[in-house]
């Protein structure tokens, strides 16, 4: 991280899921899942962590989660909330909500399964965005051929078309907004379920042209 701004900001790592798709043997969900001696989650937030100008973690969890406690014990500059919902986006909201920040603030936010987050790719997405004062997010090229399909009977799918390529990005996180911002979109889509992250709530609210991707 070597950047001029300096800029504070808040990471929120939504953590309320319940990881049914993962089959952990022992009902834990997937943020909780061992990797290498420690939770999954643990590692997630030490990796935000690196970059000194992220001066809180927030987690935010289910009520009544029995395992973040532990999970985190220990880390500096963390606190966990349970204010989860029942979808990322509502987790988001309500994670914004709980911390009462201001509008201005840059919030950041990265998926509780996500433990593998280079620092350079941190810094990088934190020094732009400072740097053109404009939300953005981390996101990889797609490399593989697309197929657009339509749906048959006895749940089988046929090709309609490849799709071009050119163009086409996966979104990643970390997410990187103002407070305000991303907070009215959230407001604004609420129960919209086009929204599946941070930039596409951005999106639907009208700002499509203020998420650079990197």
């Amino acid at each position: 991280m070597t950047g001029l701004f300096t800029e504070a900001l808040i990471a929120l790592v939504p953590a309320a899921g319940i990881g049914a798709r993962a089959g952990s043997p022992d009902g834990r969900p997937k943020q909780y899942r061992d990797l290498g001696g420690e939770p999954m989650l643990r590692r997630t937030v030490r990796a935000l962590l690196a970059d000194p100008r992220i001066v809180q973690v927030r987690v935010a969890v289910a009520p009544g989660d029995p395992w973040v406690d532990a999970a985190l014990a220990g880390l500096p500059r963390t606190v966990w909330r349970p204010c989860g919902g029942p979808t990322r986006a509502e987790t988001v909201r309500a994670a914004l909500q709980d911390a009462d920040l201001a509008d201005t603030t840059w919030v950041l936010v990265h998926d509780a399964a996500r433990p593998g987050l280079p620092a350079d790719a941190l810094g990088r997405l934190i020094d732009a965005c400072q740097a053109q004062g404009r939300g953005g997010l981390l996101a990889l090229p797609v490399a593989d051929t697309v197929k657009q399909a339509w749906s048959t009977q006895a749940g089988c799918a046929r090709v309609a078309r490849t799709l071009p390529r050119e163009g086409l990005w996966l979104a990643q996180t970390p997410q990187m907004f103002r407070t305000g911002e991303l907070q009215a979109a959230l407001d604004a889509c609420a129960g919209d379920p086009r929204v599946t992250d941070e930039a596409s709530a951005v999106e639907l609210a009208g700002a499509a042209d203020r998420a650079p991707l990197l």
